[in-house]
């Protein structure tokens, strides 16, 4: 990462939609038993709080300094302004949907001795009043922007991905989408979309072989008219899938701390540099060194534009 790369970076516009959460963890220190069940008391010592799912993605772009614009929606509760709070932190764009409906999509991770212990999700789908603003609000922003990231995380924001698709597509905008579920179907007509390896057996089996792979995904990509599949493959890298053929990148080795989050910091990289009209397989040679560094932090995390110099 050149000083010339930053400047690129500085002047890319992002619009990121999805899912949008709070990440709350509690750290504390257990020592015993409860006497009313066999599970551990934990003593917490430590409260923090982090923004999940597309606001996580947001961030991440944030973090590399382009601009950002994050549209989702969030509950009119605590958890909904902290949210917005922590985004203004971040330095991005909030154009948060409120839903009095619904409360803000909370995970509250119990971690005590490096250990996480139970996690718990509080989460309902958004109305269908919500749903309708959003959209609206997404044809009057999707204009603004040179990429837009769709984060799915099935949690019911992306209801209607299928038309934001074909909206921005009509303003030959640039769509990168990381995928939940069985059906993408919905996908159609992306630019990217960015799997990891359980997400697409999900969608096209299982495979035995290098080759068998290739053909699956490739099949995948052109039926559903994208440009690209970026396959996330953990401890072995990338794997890229166009009308060129397919090209790896090898995972750089680090200490694998907390994964969470991870996918998010990929693709807000990779949208990045694809924003600063970088080509595709060095784009994700950059987002794949991304991904290495934020799996050593705890947590959703970013990694900034410094850290991968």
């Amino acid at each position: 990462m050149e000083k010339a790369n930053r400047e690129q970076f500085s002047k890319a516009r992002l619009l990121v939609v999805g899912d949008v959460m709070l990440d709350r963890y509690w750290f504390g220190d257990t020592n015993r038993i409860s006497p009313e069940a066999p599970v551990p008391v934990v003593q917490v010592g430590k409260i923090d709080e982090r923004l999940g799912g597309a606001a996580n993605v947001a961030r991440n772009v944030a973090a590399l300094d382009a601009k950002v614009t994050i549209l989702g929606i969030v509950g009119d509760d605590e958890p909904g302004k902290r949210v917005v709070e922590l985004l203004k932190a971040g330095g991005v764009d909030s154009q948060l949907e409120i839903d009095s409906d619904v409360p803000t999509i909370v995970k509250l991770r119990v971690i005590a001795r490096q250990q996480q212990l139970i996690r718990l999700d509080f989460e309902e789908t958004p109305s269908a009043k919500a749903l309708a603003h959003k959209l609206e609000r997404f044809e009057n922003l999707v204009g603004d922007s040179d990429v837009v990231i769709l984060s799915d995380y099935g949690k019911g924001a992306l209801g209607q991905v299928a038309h934001m698709i074909e909206q921005a597509r009509a303003q030959n905008k640039m769509i990168l989408v990381d995928p939940k579920g069985e059906d993408y179907e919905k996908y159609r007509g992306a630019t990217v979309l960015t799997p990891n390896r359980s997400e697409l057996r999900q969608v096209v089996g299982s495979w035995a072989s290098e080759e068998e792979l290739t053909k699956k995904a490739q099949e995948l990509r052109k039926s559903l008219d994208l440009q690209a599949l970026l396959l996330t493959r953990s401890e072995e890298g990338m794997s890229l899938y166009t009308d060129a053929g397919v090209s790896h990148v090898k995972a750089q080795a680090r200490e694998v701390f907390d994964v969470s989050g991870a996918g998010d910091t990929v693709i807000a990289t990779l949208a990045v540099a694809l924003a600063a009209k970088w080509p595709l397989e060095r784009a994700m040679a950059l987002a794949n060194r991304a991904g290495s560094i934020v799996v050593g932090k705890l947590g959703t995390a970013t990694v900034t534009s410094e850290e991968l110099q």
